[in-house]
């Protein structure tokens, strides 16, 4: 009788044990704000140097700077980070299905895109420019590409739109990619590539091609950055939060730096979270 006591106090005594394991494995489970599976789901240009570009050693680029520094503001960690591959045209899909939590991917704020999706920020105020070698002392203007060779990347509106606007004698050149472009601006086979700046100014800060070309400044449109986000997601207020911040702390622009300085590009100040420039 005595043994049978014994064990039957044991066993209650295990029991109450395993039920305290089991709360207090909850409790930490539900405490840790950065631990477990938590991550999220962030969309990226994968191809554009200086702003969003997936490399051998990870993730490089302006847009993936400032899409950290807000994730981290959110509370994930870098390697909570799950990167996204954003093309231009998929953007609002990938948003509208719940593919990606935000979107930083050279994502311009347009009327026609707030009809599907919102925004926070913007976070940076884009031009579009030309690029063109650094010894061209003939282009000085947007009129100035009255007959030059101006590169238009296959599926891009850029260099129609001057022609259209602005240089109506322009000789449109159809490239495949910016890269493309540039080896023909290299080689004198065109001579001016157009886009926005920023984006032109991340190629121009490739190694190899430091010190070879240089912006011409013409600031033909305004583009205004924007984080993309859900229609109605409370993740707009958070964000905006973020990127006032990162102005504030000085690592926005620690980031044009770090991303842009080779071109020596002439940004313009980070911009107020609501202003879009028309």
């Amino acid at each position: 009788m005595k043994l049978r006591k014994v064990s039957a106090a044991s066993a209650a005594v295990l029991a109450l044990a395993l039920t305290a394991t089991a709360c207090g494995g909850d409790d930490k489970d539900s405490g840790s704000s950065g631990g477990g599976d938590k991550k999220i789901t962030i969309g990226i240009k994968f191809d554009q140097p200086g702003l969003g570009q997936k490399t051998p050693d990870g993730y490089a680029g302006f847009d993936v700077d400032v899409a950290t520094y807000v994730a981290k503001k959110l509370g994930y960690t870098e390697d909570q980070i799950e990167w996204k591959e954003s093309k231009s045209a998929d953007r609002e899909t990938m948003l509208q299905r719940g593919d990606v939590d935000f979107i930083a991917a050279t994502y311009s704020i347009t009327p026609k895109r707030e009809e599907k999706v919102d925004f926070a920020g913007p976070y940076l105020l884009a031009h579009q420019d030309v690029l063109i070698r650094a010894d061209e002392d003939k282009i000085k203007s947007p009129e100035d590409l009255n007959n030059a060779k101006l590169c238009s990347v296959t599926g891009s509106t850029s260099a129609q739109n001057v022609k259209d606007k602005l240089a109506p004698k322009a000789n449109l050149q159809k490239y495949p990619t910016y890269s493309a472009c540039l080896n023909g601006l290299q080689t004198g086979a065109i001579d001016a590539l157009t886009t926005d700046d920023s984006i032109l100014a991340g190629y121009a800060s490739q190694s190899q091609f430091k010190g070879k070309f240089k912006l011409g400044g013409f600031k033909m449109t305004n583009e205004n950055y924007g984080i993309g986000v859900k229609k109605g997601s409370d993740l707009k207020g958070k964000i905006n939060d973020a990127l006032e911040a990162m102005v504030s702390d000085g690592a926005w622009e620690k980031a044009v730096k770090d991303n842009f300085g080779p071109a020596d590009y002439k940004n313009e100040p980070a911009p107020k979270i609501g202003d879009v420039k028309s």
